[in-house]
């Protein structure tokens, strides 16, 4: 029966994709710093990604790593450095270690958040262009993914996720929300795409008011996406208004993550 290990499983997108990737044949091995309350065809491991020891014996027996944990926001730099780039620097590590053949890790969109709007629909691996400490964490874990890969013939599979909850918030998400059924589908289709190396991927829906970025690569892996934040246009700008092309929040792909509010001076 084929293990999947889930890190950062107390997250949001975890609690997305749990019942997404479960199958009868496939246990979800659940780990966190937090305890997670386990359902049938599940296993809770309570560890940091951070502890090698930890991390190599809950991979041991999975045949892949869906790396989601990690601090998910903007923070300071030693806290980033410590559980954004030495956790996933441990995850690739510890899968090796234990022989897990593939690594889906969840990269951002922040990896390439000062991409202007010029160059919409950003490219599939377009050059890091981090807006934040944790845009630089994902750009080195989309490198420590091309280390493993192309060093040790791991499948490691980077997806720069857009907005992922579970309804558009503002009208900037009309672009750029991923549903949670979309997200099911793509990382299904990581985690079954017969051997394919070494690759960067965005997540998104099929936005009417897209593309943002591309979906070349991710339908590459045989993900097609099926919902539309259209779907609920009206009732977002009713409330928040439509989005100015020149509104700031449209400027670069990192929205917010741009805006100086997040310069190092102002992080506590």
């Amino acid at each position: 029966m084929p293990t999947i290990l889930i890190t950062g499983a107390a997250g949001h997108i975890a609690a997305m994709l749990r019942s997404r990737l479960a199958r009868p044949d496939r246990t979800l091995r659940l780990l966190d710093v937090a305890p997670v309350a386990v359902g049938p065809g599940e296993e809770g491991v309570l560890a940091s990604v951070t502890d090698m020891t930890a991390m190599t014996r809950a991979c041991e027996g999975a045949d892949a790593v869906i790396h989601l944990g990690g601090i998910p926001s903007e923070a300071p730099w030693d806290r980033v450095l410590d559980v954004n780039i030495n956790g996933t620097y441990v995850v690739f590590e510890a899968a090796r270690r234990a022989g897990v053949p593939r690594v889906v890790f969840a990269s951002s969109n922040h990896a390439v958040g000062f991409s202007p709007r010029s160059r919409y629909p950003v490219p599939d691996y377009a050059f890091p262009a981090p807006d934040t400490y944790y845009g630089v964490s994902k750009a080195a874990g989309e490198a420590l993914a091309a280390l493993y890969s192309r060093r040790y013939g791991m499948d490691a599979i980077c997806v720069r996720i857009l907005s992922c909850f579970t309804r558009p918030t503002n009208a900037r998400m009309l672009a750029t929300w991923l549903s949670p059924d979309d997200a099911g589908r793509l990382f299904e289709a990581c985690l079954i795409a017969p051997s394919p190396g070494f690759r960067v991927v965005f997540g998104v829906s099929a936005n009417t008011r897209g593309p943002w970025v591309s979906l070349a690569e991710a339908r590459a892996l045989g993900y097609e996406p099926r919902d539309d934040a259209e779907a609920y246009a009206a009732e977002v700008i009713a409330a928040h208004g439509d989005l100015d092309p020149a509104d700031p929040m449209a400027r670069y792909l990192g929205g917010e993550f741009t805006f100086p509010e997040l310069d190092a001076d102002n992080l506590s």
